[in-house]
């Protein structure tokens, strides 16, 4: 199969769908890879590094959107490159499409089959595509956080570990799963006062025992979240329904209940976002100021420290590449239950329920596609 992978285009996104050494493993296995020139740079993976993994270099994406087989990313398609794709060709990347309505129009229109990293499942409903992405956003939640309550960036002026003789500053976490967990961690780490709300009494329990005193943990109820955000320096929000919309857990109501110059960090807002007043900024511009609440809602976190991030996405997407790039879609997903749960779109067709839900599409199964093609 021929597998190209261009330069990614949205603001200050350095991360690149496929490293030298993830090029040069589809090679090994005989298949031609195009990458676009220029579109490992900002990982320091340069053209004749990619040419040594066996790789063509390609002058921009024209040539990779219109004669490659599969089209490897990072974020979702722009606007431009979606008006480049066309039926028959397989993307595999990103895609949070349910709070995109646009995006999604397109992806239908143009007939592809795409493959979203983020609905692609593992064992035990796990998302092991998206999780070192959430693991990055956590950790990098709290960089953020901690910066945007400097008074120079419109927060309170705290510091999250304190100084001997002044209290630290206090951080909810809202939501336990991963990006919440690697949030919680680099507070902690901080010395920061911590405390983690979630539903699952089994993720409070492991959470529990994981940071014994060092974090709290509480359910999330309606007072108990109201009690936490208010009093809260930095706010991060963590919480996921694959494939679906956040739910929005945090209202404009209660925004103004709390301390003037705290911080919300909206790690969720790929998925739309679990803040009622939270709309995705980029790197450049990274937060905005609602009822002197900082909000930080960059889009794609993970693309600041772009190097960390490519390697750890490829260490999960390459095997799924791979056996895509083999079998071909259909034989792949047929044989790969997990995999097939991140067909999204297809010819037309909506084949992911949360994402026909939110945006009224008729739902397509994947079972009935790949039975009908």
């Amino acid at each position: 199969m021929r597998v190209g992978s261009p330069k990614e285009i949205k603001n200050h996104e350095y991360r690149v769908g496929l490293t030298p050494e993830s090029a040069g493993e589809l090679v090994h296995q005989g298949h031609e890879v195009w990458i676009e020139t220029g579109a490992g740079n900002g990982i320091g993976a340069y053209d004749d590094q990619y040419v040594a993994a066996g790789a063509k270099i390609v002058d921009g994406p024209d040539p990779i959107f219109a004669e490659c087989e599969m089209v490897v990313k990072v974020k979702e398609p722009q606007a431009v490159e979606r008006a480049k794709l066309r039926e028959g060709q397989i993307l595999y990347t990103y895609l949070h499409l349910a709070p995109d309505p646009e995006q999604t129009a397109d992806l239908v229109k143009s007939g592809v089959t795409a493959i979203a990293y983020e609905t692609v499942t593992g064992p035990g409903n796990s998302l092991p595509l998206l999780k070192p992405m959430s693991q990055v956003a956590g950790r990098m939640s709290i960089q953020a956080g901690a910066t945007a309550l400097e008074k120079a960036h419109g927060g309170r002026g705290v510091l999250l570990g304190g100084v001997p003789g002044v209290l630290p500053g206090k951080v909810t976490v809202i939501g336990g799963g991963v990006v919440g967990f690697n949030a919680a961690q680099m507070a902690v780490g901080l010395g920061a006062d911590v405390t983690i709300l979630d539903r699952d009494p089994e993720v409070l329990e492991r959470l529990g025992i994981h940071f014994e005193s060092r974090a709290k943990t509480r359910f999330s109820n309606k007072a108990n979240l109201e009690d936490e955000v208010c009093n809260a320096d930095l706010v991060i929000g963590a919480v996921l329904i694959p494939g679906a919309a956040a739910p929005k857990l945090v209202s404009r109501e209660l925004l103004k209940k709390m301390q003037p110059g705290s911080v919300l960090v909206d790690v969720a807002i790929d998925q739309g976002g679990c803040f009622e007043t939270s709309k995705p900024t980029t790197h450049a511009d990274p937060t905005y100021i609602v009822d002197d609440v900082v909000h930080y809602c960059v889009a794609n976190m993970p693309g600041a420290v772009a190097r960390t991030s490519t390697y750890a996405l490829n260490n999960v997407t390459l095997p799924h590449a791979l056996q895509i790039a083999k079998l071909g879609w259909r034989d792949a997903l047929a044989a790969n239950p997990y995999l097939a749960e991140g067909l999204n779109v297809h010819r037309g067709q909506v084949t992911y329920e949360a994402v026909a839900r939110e945006l009224g599409y008729d739902y397509v199964p994947v079972e009935k596609v790949l039975k009908n093609g």
